[in-house]
């Protein structure tokens, strides 16, 4: 059995299953800690679901490596998920509403 030292034990191999489960759970919790983010930002948040997965697993994934580095527990990173998924739809949002970007949205003409 290789080791990586005196006492520690071989690294695990992760196959193919193990990586595309894990791309699975980042999207699942990312549509979760999105939804929740978009619960906490008050207001009308005129970006899509598509979006708001996307921002949610960059949250997820910020949260869990800044909470992993400070060696805190899932809570805390499920807290600075959402936290920084919010901040995100914030962001977001206050850019669709200034009319400027991508996520303009639909443009009402007016009829006389």
């Amino acid at each position: 059995m290789a080791t990586n030292g005196p006492d520690l034990p071989a690294p695990r191999k992760r196959n193919g299953l193990t990586e595309m489960l894990t791309i699975l759970w980042f999207i699942i919790a990312g549509a979760v800690v999105g939804a929740l983010a978009r619960l906490i930002v008050p207001g009308r948040n005129p970006i899509g679901i598509l979006l708001t997965i996307g921002v949610g697993i960059v949250g997820a994934i910020l949260g869990g490596a800044i909470a992993s580095a400070l060696g805190a527990g899932w809570v805390i990173a499920l807290i600075f998920a959402v936290v920084i998924a919010a901040i995100g739809v914030a962001a977001l949002t206050s850019l669709n509403s200034r009319g400027g970007g991508r996520w303009g949205g639909r443009r009402r003409s007016r009829s006389f």
